[in-house]
């Protein structure tokens, strides 16, 4: 695995620590919590765990228990850490690893932060559980919870502290905090280093590092999307707009009679009704199984299956509008489009992984990019085909593209917590989709509007959820 380690520069450090992060994460968004035991005079090793960041798949959750418990036994055997002065630390899935391998291979103590579930307790149902049969709780062991979390994780961390636990543990939780913002949260990081202290016997006050390059890196952030506008505007040919509008259909014209079809009016009662029939109907038949399974993605190669029979469902079922659609497309302003969204994709994850968390595209994710990207274009034409043609303005246009994906990902969740298809992280994700989804809608109008077309569009949207997918989902 791929471990940064991070300390003061000493060549003698008071003790060790190593920090997991959660499924879905890396070892770069554990940074803060990191520099804070580095505080501490402590050498903090921080892996990638497999299928994260820059360490190769296929990732498991008993593959990255297994993988976690190796680390730290080389690190024993090879003399780099004393286990009795060494820390287990970790979040979410990092978390539940981290109080698995204390039970296998002593250490000093353990902190685990949000741990996921491990025992279907308090409403958790077996099948959402990344790991089962619980160890019991190794002695010195912090866990903490936030009070805004999902799944009923608050109660199950607290009932880590119970029993014999109890007399060297402590729970403790965060206010108004979720299962997010503790990695980042300054009482989090002031406990665990008090904690530790207590643990290793450590002497004296710790200061806490700086969240300056948090604040750096948000609005850094903020101002590439300020100008993701005008560079889209300029990359798709943004002075040109009218005439290429003049020559291409547009996804607001879909029904234009020269086309051979017909508008369907202003109500959007009917697209909403066919996106809700049609994502039941998918996730349904994915029960049957899942077509790109090859594609190994965990749990994204199901969202990508999702897409693409959505999406081919919907444009079957509008299949005159389709054929007009792409009978009157233009290559040039769909080049323009994809490169356009390339270069944002860059642009946009390489910022990220410089500064707030690893979101590089790596070859592993390149090489199921074309796959995935395929698998999700259709969509984004049957959604470009079936919003315009209802509402005029930019603004509905986008919150009807929105209450689309809310249906269709109300579909997702039956299949979730109805069905039991154990595809939690479309749960554990789903805001983070939420504000993807505004963001690329936004870009999309400017797309629309420079190129006047709806396949441009569609190829400019499916590169951008390609690309985030592929960053956000594990290799496996």
């Amino acid at each position: 695995m791929v471990t940064d380690v991070v300390d003061r520069g000493n060549d003698v450090a008071g003790g060790a620590v190593v920090l997991l992060h959660g499924v879905v994460a890396n070892k770069k968004i554990m940074a803060y919590l990191a520099r804070s035991f580095a505080e501490q005079n402590l050498r903090v090793f921080v892996p990638d765990l497999p299928g994260h960041g820059r360490t190769a798949g296929p990732f498991s959750f008993a593959g990255a228990e297994a993988c976690s418990e190796a680390l730290v036994d080389q690190l024993i055997v090879g003399g780099v850490v004393d286990p009795a002065r060494t820390i287990l630390a970790g979040h979410s899935m990092g978390g539940s690893i981290a109080v698995r391998v204390a039970a296998q291979v002593r250490v000093a103590g353990v902190i685990a932060i949000s741990p996921a579930p491990m025992s279907s307790a308090r409403g958790i149902r077996a099948d959402l559980l990344p790991y089962t049969n619980p160890p019991p709780t190794p002695a010195n062991t912090l866990a903490i919870s936030a009070s805004w979390e999902p799944f009923g994780i608050r109660a199950l961390t607290e009932d880590l502290i119970t029993g014999e636990a109890r007399e060297t543990g402590k729970y403790l939780e965060v206010p108004h905090s979720t299962h997010v913002s503790v990695l980042f949260d300054p009482r989090v990081a002031r406990a665990s280093q008090r904690w530790v202290a207590h643990v290793l016997h450590l002497d004296g006050g710790f200061a806490l590092p700086s969240r300056g390059p948090l604040v750096g890196g948000v609005a850094g952030l903020l101002g590439l999307f300020l100008m993701a506008g005008p560079f889209v505007r300029e990359a798709v040919g943004g002075g040109q707009s009218k005439v290429a509008g003049a020559h291409d259909t547009q996804a607001g014209a879909v029904g234009d009679r020269a086309a051979g079809g017909e508008s369907r009016g202003p109500s959007a009662i009917q697209p909403c009704i066919e996106i809700g029939v049609a994502s039941m109907a998918v996730v349904l038949l994915l029960r049957l199984g899942n077509p790109l399974r090859f594609v190994r993605v965990f749990q994204g190669d199901y969202f990508a299956s999702f897409l693409l029979l959505l999406g081919t469902a919907l444009l079957l079922w509008h299949h005159r509008e389709a054929r007009a659609l792409f009978s009157k497309w233009r290559l040039k302003g769909v080049i323009a489009a994809a490169v356009a969204a390339l270069v944002l994709n860059l642009l946009v994850y390489t910022w990220f992984d410089l500064t707030l968390t690893e979101a590089w595209l790596t070859w592993a994710r390149w090489l199921r990019f074309p796959v995935v990207l395929a698998a999700m274009l259709p969509y984004h034409v049957a959604e470009g085909l079936l919003g315009p043609a209802t509402v005029g303005s930019a603004a509905a246009r986008l919150w009807l593209a929105l209450l689309f994906r809310f249906i269709a990902w109300c579909a997702l969740l039956v299949g979730l917590f109805q069905l039991h298809n154990g595809e939690f992280l479309l749960f554990l994700l789903a805001l983070y989709f939420a504000g993807f989804s505004v963001l690329q809608q936004m870009a999309m109008s400017v797309v629309r509007r420079a190129t006047g077309s709806a396949l441009a569009t569609a190829v400019f949207g499916a590169i951008l959820l390609a690309g985030f997918s592929l960053v956000i989902f594990p290799v496996t």
